[in-house]
């Protein structure tokens, strides 16, 4: 089954409560924060404050991708805030299979993130470690962007990962999803869909959540 997590990046904040729960009652599955800090990538997002007051909306799993320098020294506060993911990027961390042992012993499911210039092949030796992949399928630090094509080989190729290492990771997209890519990123072995713009910035949102998943679905 299809996971679809609606990014809160494209989210009203100042309607943050409502609009969580309306995805989640329109059949959301997980829900994505993307936190960024203004270093690793060019943009300035929201921290553990917000995280938390989206775990108080709702009772959806909180997918919490770190797009941070030094995410080491934040990974107990992003965990007290409420998060049941926490997603790192492979390049920012000079020692991640640490990384991804201290998430893991706070309790919480350990994710590594790959921006689309980052070759599959630096996580393989982590791939049994981990819970989550996350492929980037936009160069990360803004939402809205084009889905960039050559991602579907990437996510091809994890699933080979996969079955090669024995793993049992799930395989995250994240960049340009919408009921136009949705489908072909789903064929080529994606389990985990966010989407932001495509659902928040649309006049419906409900509405917009059910046709992605209805795309998912196969419906």
């Amino acid at each position: 089954m299809a996971i679809l997590a609606p990014s809160i990046l494209s989210s009203d904040f100042s309607n943050l409560y409502q609009q969580i729960r309306l995805v989640e009652m329109s059949g959301a599955d997980w829900i994505h924060c993307d936190v960024m800090d203004g270093h690793f990538v060019p943009n300035l997002t929201f921290g553990p404050i917000l995280v938390e007051a989206a775990n108080k909306s709702t009772e959806l799993p909180l997918d919490v991708h770190l797009m941070i320098e030094n995410p080491d020294n934040f990974l107990e506060e992003f965990y007290k805030a409420g998060s049941n993911y926490i997603t790192v990027h492979q390049e920012i961390c000079p020692h991640l299979n640490r990384t991804v042992s201290k998430i893991k012993e706070l309790g919480v499911k350990a994710g590594v993130a790959l921006k689309p210039s980052t070759p599959l092949s630096t996580i393989e030796d982590i791939a049994t470690e981990i819970d989550l992949l996350l492929i980037m399928s936009v160069n990360p630090g803004f939402g809205g962007q084009s889905f960039i094509n050559n991602s579907l080989k990437k996510i091809e190729n994890a699933v080979k990962l996969r079955q090669k290492t024995n793993s049992n990771f799930l395989i995250e997209v994240d960049g340009g999803i919408n009921k136009d890519t949705a489908k072909k990123v789903f064929d080529a072995g994606c389990d985990v869909f966010v989407a932001g713009s495509s659902i928040f910035k649309e006049d419906n949102i409900a509405a917009a959540v059910v046709e992605l998943k209805k795309i998912l679905n196969n419906k």
